[in-house]
């Protein structure tokens, strides 16, 4: 009996310095992970070991890990392991949506994971003057490495097909602005977005109109604003031109817009208005033809648009260029006082050494 009691409490104490060493490692775990803790938490918010700015592209559905590995591989973070621990322990999900991303030097782990979170990719940029037409536009497009490009090639007809508006003529259907996005966005999106930027900005534009305008219609207002972006140079000019057309329509008299016949001779025009193109009947002929010409002539913006539905009358029913170098125009009521003003110009081209040009404005040449 003496034995058995005595083996006993040989047992317990065994148990007991068991139960004492497990305690101890318990601590020390305990004392580990709080130590690690802290490091991986301090690590996450503290800046990153990178000394300049880079770039980085993610993949459509790359994983957060692979991500994580190429930043600690490009030096933009110290520890990528350490990153993931601290996410598992604070119980995070983090999506990493695709694009490109500027890291800034110093960008802590915190920050790299909120821009992928937040999709803050990297913007490009392409800009379209107004007065561009269409065909300009698309060559910016078709110059931007960054978009991802679906139209090249086509028609502008199979264009505005697979924009969804089959039928409609191209020319003048999009606001000409400077777009930003991000790598991959498809050409068609830029200009599903212009073509919806100049739905509104010629909504709102005759929703101003002035009344007793001799247009039918909005359509008719843009194909105005686009003679009136071609001719004018001056701002201040806009709506002084657009009211000798609106005047003209009023009339019954042909408009004689240079501009106009320039773009009806397409790829044949050679930098010179022609008798012979003058005279030449084509739509876009505002010399042989009443009215506007079917479709506009180039892309208008903002004030082209205002300007064609609020036009400021000032009797004038001719306009020529000064060429005085800035621009300006000469207006005039009548025939007579139109062409001094032509030939006053023509004078001051012949002194100064310049060939006539071959654009000089709207019913200069009677």
């Amino acid at each position: 009996m003496a034995e058995r009691a005595s083996a006993a409490r040989q047992r317990g104490r065994v148990f007991l310095k068991l139960l004492g060493a497990l305690f101890v490692l318990a601590v020390l775990a305990g004392a580990v992970a709080a130590v690690g803790y802290v490091w991986v938490s301090q690590l996450y918010g503290a800046p990153g070991p990178a000394n300049t700015a880079m770039r980085i592209e993610v993949a459509p559905g790359a994983s957060l890990r692979s991500v994580l590995a190429r930043l600690e591989a490009s030096g933009a973070l110290s520890s990528a392991r350490a990153v993931e621990w601290y996410l598992r322990l604070k119980g995070q999900a983090v999506k990493v949506e695709s694009g490109q991303y500027e890291i800034p030097a110093h960008a802590s782990p915190e920050e790299i994971l909120r821009l992928f979170a937040e999709g803050r990719v990297v913007l490009e940029q392409l800009t379209v003057v107004e007065g561009a037409t269409f065909a300009d536009f698309l060559e910016v497009l078709n110059a931007q490495a960054d978009l991802a490009h679906t139209l090249r090639g086509h028609s502008p007809e199979a264009i505005m097909a697979a924009l969804g508006h089959p039928g409609e003529a191209a020319e003048g259907r999009f606001f000409p602005d400077t777009y930003r996005f991000a790598a991959g966005t498809s050409d068609a999106a830029i200009l599903a977005r212009a073509y919806e930027a100049m739905q509104r900005e010629l909504a709102a534009a005759w929703q101003a109109r002035a009344p007793d305008l001799p247009l039918q219609d909005p359509y008719q207002a843009l194909i105005l604003a686009s003679l009136v972006e071609k001719e004018a140079q001056l701002k201040s000019e806009r709506a002084l031109i657009a009211g000798v057309f609106v005047n003209r329509l009023k009339k019954g008299m042909r408009l004689q817009s240079d501009p106009t016949v320039v773009y009806g001779l397409g790829a044949s025009y050679d930098g010179s208005i022609h008798t012979r193109d003058l005279q030449t009947d084509s739509p876009y002929n505002t010399y042989t033809r009443a009215g506007l010409p079917p479709t506009p002539i180039a892309l208008p913006g903002h004030e082209a648009l205002l300007a064609a539905v609020q036009p400021q009358d000032s009797g004038a029913l001719y306009f020529v260029a000064t060429g005085s170098g800035d621009g300006a125009h000469h207006f005039s009521r009548t025939l007579e006082e139109h062409t001094r003003a032509v030939q006053k110009y023509l004078g001051r081209l012949r002194g100064s050494g310049t060939a006539p040009a071959a654009h000089a404005g709207a019913t200069g040449r009677r």
